[in-house]
């Protein structure tokens, strides 16, 4: 029985994108859940409340919570393309907005002359009012979210005027209360285009880090099916002109046959011969699709890479010693590409051509390799190592810093050493 994977291990094992939603979605739902803190806070710093009602009104507050972080966690899924959000959660959010300002007025009374408690009271009607904005910033425009903020800001100015004409001050405290309107008014204001602003940026960065993933993966496969297509339109090209003359002549000899006609035997040493050329024009279409050119290998893989999205820099233009080690470096360079596309999250690809002393190596290194990753060999790379062998040469792998390399080695042919490449034959 295998042991759980601990956090770390499961963590290293995530894609970035993966990663970005999580580190996105938990850093907004955590701001969300604080809003219970926030009214302790108020409760601590504001000794004006009436105590047989604070109950109530934290109960209320951390159903609130909860309905917005609800809200919120439906509102992203719907942004990125999920389900769309209930109507009964929103109307739950609303509703419990409604009841945490109707609570929050008699929790914190304002008496004559007790211009204190007005700071206490707007925080507190203020508490029910911007978690709901954040919670709703997925579903709206950011036109709508400006009215939003825009409404917010006149109801906490409306709600402090009103309460400043409870306390009853005098004349001469008027124009003061008229500057606190103002002043937490325009503090409404910037605090509800801070905070929706934020959220509603959030999400649609972890909305374009999904679709830059999504991206990605559609050009990788795009680049898979071009050369699908290619491999069988050389086929096609090959064997179709060929198949139609084989048709012809078999019926030409079956005709020639069925009337006693000679010929019919010299037709179908025709046919034989044709079929002859036609298994060596195939043979040849599938050994240069095996076969591999360096050349032609770091063009491709300068082209897979860049379509899934991964910088790509290739370095050094010399050309190795022996087609020996042409095609078993081209090999290498293949193997490689294929690896940083399947099992690496890699944003930039380095493949370098060199020369050192009597060999010629190819390096590739990429990024985007999970934490946990060790320079191991695939079965991948146990053939590509064999086949390295095979030309008298080397594999080398490491993993160092989230990065990975692989550096491919082959020596300069010895007029003394045969070669190794199979002798292709054009036999049927």
């Amino acid at each position: 029985m295998s042991r759980p994977r601990t956090f770390l291990e499961s963590w290293s094992r995530r894609s970035a994108p993966e990663r970005f939603d999580t580190y996105t979605r938990g850093s907004l739902y955590f701001l969300s859940a604080f809003e219970p803190f926030f009214a302790l806070s108020i409760l601590g710093a504001e000794p004006t409340f009436d105590r047989d009602l604070v109950l109530p009104w934290l109960v209320v507050v951390v159903a609130h919570t909860i309905a917005c972080v609800a809200l919120l966690r439906a509102g992203i899924s719907q942004f990125l393309g999920g389900p769309p959000v209930r109507p009964w959660l929103g109307t739950a959010a609303v509703v419990l907005t409604v009841a945490l300002v109707v609570v929050a007025v008699p929790t914190f009374p304002v008496g004559d002359g007790d211009e204190g408690a007005v700071a206490g009271r707007f925080f507190a009607v203020l508490l029910g009012v911007m978690p709901l904005l954040a919670a709703a910033s997925p579903l709206l425009l950011f036109r709508h979210l400006l009215l939003a903020a825009l409404g917010a800001t006149l109801f906490t100015v409306g709600a402090t005027v009103a309460t400043a004409a409870a306390v009853g001050t005098d004349p001469s405290r008027t124009s003061t209360f008229a500057g606190v309107a103002v002043f937490m008014g325009l503090a409404t204001f910037f605090m509800a285009v801070g905070i929706v602003g934020s959220y509603r940026v959030s999400i649609w960065m972890l909305g374009v880090v999904w679709e830059q993933d999504r991206t990605r993966v559609l050009h990788a496969r795009l680049a898979v099916a071009e050369e699908r297509l290619r491999f069988s339109r050389d086929l096609h090209d090959v064997f179709g002109r060929t198949l139609s003359v084989v048709a012809v002549k078999s019926e030409l000899a079956a005709e020639l046959a069925a009337r006693g006609r000679p010929g019919a035997e010299e037709q179908m040493l025709e046919v034989r011969r044709i079929a002859q050329d036609a298994l060596r024009e195939v043979r040849a279409v599938v050994a240069g699709y095996r076969s591999a050119d360096l050349g032609a290998e770091l063009a491709g893989a300068r082209s897979v890479l860049r379509s899934a999205g991964i910088t790509t820099t290739v370095h050094g233009d010399e050309t190795p010693v022996g087609q020996e080690a042409q095609e078993a470096l081209a090999w290498a360079v293949r193997e490689a590409v294929t690896n940083v596309v399947r099992h690496s999250t890699a944003t930039t690809c380095v493949i370098t051509v060199h020369r050192d002393g009597g060999s010629s190596v190819v390096e590739v290194v990429n990024d985007g390799v999970p934490a946990t990753a060790r320079a191991g060999r695939g079965s991948g790379l146990v053939g590509l190592a064999e086949r390295l062998e095979g030309a008298g040469g080397a594999l080398e792998t490491w993993v160092d810093d989230r990065r990975f390399g692989l550096v491919a080695r082959v020596p300069d042919p010895r007029p003394d050493r045969p070669s190794t490449q199979p002798e292709r034959t054009a036999s049927a």
